[in-house]
């Protein structure tokens, strides 16, 4: 019988990027005219954003939180090291990278071989400087085990679950990042690219509504007041959980030792139009971190799609995924960590599971 890890991380883009850039999404927000003006006001802000953004917009908040993400994720490698898995399984979000208009699949397993992957595309595209100084143009090779991603696509198919498959990358767009700064935070050393592991993504359509609309990202107030044109929901959050179970029992029964990772970050201010995207939704979030160091999968069984896509957590598909193969496991947390901001987008969650 196989062993198995759970992970859970994040895959946040900032962090990949300089101190003196991570705010940029909420000051790009903070041009948005459509958002009242009373609601820009720093001192109309809670105490926390407050302090966060202090008197240089946030670049000292972006050092702690620089340090405590990477504490965390340097534990989560530990454990990963520890394990020495055969293979790491990814559940990530495709932020309209490889689907797009032609097709948009509720789960994908990309049953890649090696692939030569752009560490800095996303960054690029904003124009944001690495944290490494690295050329810009800098790669990495993701090791891949198309034999295994086939097996467990199959299998999972035969479970009853639908899940497509992919072989070959789009062409012309960047690998999607939700995988390659999986690869780069648990290599953060080295960006990436002395990562030992191969890597099964399964992509997951978490951006749902918005996927098309909102080109799975930024949309300015008066898009979203003109009248979007909505795209289908994604999966919903009990249907990722039972994902995750099947891919549980594809992994128990192999002769393999899988790591299995969620890798997003929870809440995202961008996606919280309640609040006019400038903060992410912490207490949903804190709902949901509260019943996962419970055990109570029960809580996270009974949300609703609606309840995901109104508090922003659209990328915690992954999270129901994972949670769903810890249940059908019976793994115990070992360890968790919530790191919460105000100002730099998303709340970052981490977990290991044995």
């Amino acid at each position: 019988m196989a062993e198995v890890l759970g992970l859970g991380i994040t895959h946040y883009p900032m962090l990949a990027g300089a101190d003196t850039h991570m705010a940029n999404l909420l000051k790009s927000t903070l041009k948005d005219p459509d958002i009242p003006a009373e609601r820009k006001e720093v001192h109309n802000w809670t105490e926390l954003a407050q302090r966060e953004w202090g008197d240089d917009q946030g670049v000292g908040a972006a050092v702690t939180h620089r340090e405590r993400l990477l504490a965390d994720l340097a534990r989560c490698r530990e454990a990963l090291d520890e394990f020495r898995p055969d293979v790491v399984v990814v559940w990530g979000d495709d932020q309209y990278e490889n689907f797009r208009e032609e097709v948009i699949p509720s789960f994908c397993v990309l049953a890649y071989d090696d692939t030569e992957v752009e560490a800095f595309a996303v960054l690029e595209k904003v124009k944001v400087p690495n944290a490494w100084g690295l050329p810009k143009d800098t790669s990495f090779r993701m090791r891949g085990l198309p034999d295994f991603a086939k097996r467990l696509a199959s299998d999972v198919l035969v479970s009853g679950v639908d899940i497509a498959y992919s072989y070959e990358q789009r062409k012309g767009v960047h690998f999607p990042h939700a995988f390659a700064n999986t690869q780069i935070f648990l290599d953060y050393e080295h960006a990436g690219r002395e990562f030992p592991y191969p890597i099964v993504p399964i992509a997951v359509n978490c951006y749902g509504e918005h996927v098309i609309a909102r080109r799975g990202g930024f949309a300015r107030f008066a898009e979203i007041n003109a009248g979007e044109q909505l795209d289908p929901p994604g999966p919903s959050p009990a249907r990722c959980f039972e994902l995750g179970r099947a891919v549980a029992r594809v992994a128990r029964a192999s002769d393999q030792r899988v790591a299995l990772v969620a890798s997003s970050s929870w809440s995202h201010a961008f996606l919280n139009d309640k609040d006019w995207h400038l903060r992410p939704d912490s207490e949903a979030d804190r709902k949901l971190y509260d019943a996962l160091v419970a055990g109570d999968y029960d809580t996270w069984q009974k949300t609703t799609t609606r309840q995901i896509v109104d508090a922003g957590q659209h990328e915690m598909l992954n999270w129901f995924c994972l949670l769903g193969a810890m249940s059908e496991l019976g793994l115990d947390l070992e360890w968790s960590d919530f790191v919460q901001t105000e100002i730099l987008n998303s709340n970052k969650t981490f977990a290991v599971y044995r």
